[in-house]
């Protein structure tokens, strides 16, 4: 089932939409939620909300692709509820994957952050689009679906320590590009 059927399910208001969105991307939903939540059923229940996010959100939108916008909601909804769980507990294990990029990625408020937002976005997958597709493979799984690095580097068959370096590297490149657009 094309992702285009897909939307058109959810334009013509049918409950086959959420079961086609399920089969076909409900798997990587959920393994984006449980690394951000290490939770199974507070990342089902992330997944579920998502399900609803999309059902609301599509019509009117139309995204293109399909698996990229629900991935997106799935993981907003699970930060928010990762957040959420952890403000008074302070558990910080989660945190790793997100705090390699932090001093890059500045959450502070300002005037102009909406615009800001919208450069980094620029940047970041300018850079993104220049690199080979190992590094953007090991670069996503880590900072996009929160990947532990024992994962990324059985998936890559490449070692734990290479996967660091590579990491290391993309990490200092993408803080270079980012000083040479003004950004950072």
């Amino acid at each position: 089932m094309t992702d285009e059927y897909i939307i058109q399910l959810f334009f013509a208001r049918s409950d086959k939409a959420l079961e086609a969105v399920a089969a076909r991307y409900g798997d990587t939903m959920y393994r984006i939620s449980h690394n951000i939540l290490q939770n199974e059923q507070d990342a089902k229940e992330c997944v579920n909300d998502a399900y609803l996010a999309l059902w609301n959100a599509i019509p009117p939108a139309r995204p293109n692709p399909l698996c990229a916008f629900a991935c997106r909601v799935c993981r907003n909804i699970s930060l928010t509820r990762y957040k959420h769980d952890r403000a008074a507990k302070r558990d910080r294990r989660g945190d790793v994957s997100f705090e390699e990029l932090s001093d890059l990625i500045s959450s502070e408020s300002t005037p102009d952050r909406e615009w800001t937002a919208m450069e980094m976005t620029r940047a970041i997958n300018e850079y993104l689009g220049g690199l080979d597709s190992v590094n953007l493979y090991v670069f996503m799984r880590r900072y996009w679906f929160g990947d532990a690095v024992s994962d990324i580097a059985r998936t890559t068959r490449l070692s734990e320590a290479a996967v660091y370096l590579r990491l290391d590297r993309m990490k200092k490149a993408l803080a270079k590009h980012l000083k040479k657009r003004g950004i950072w």
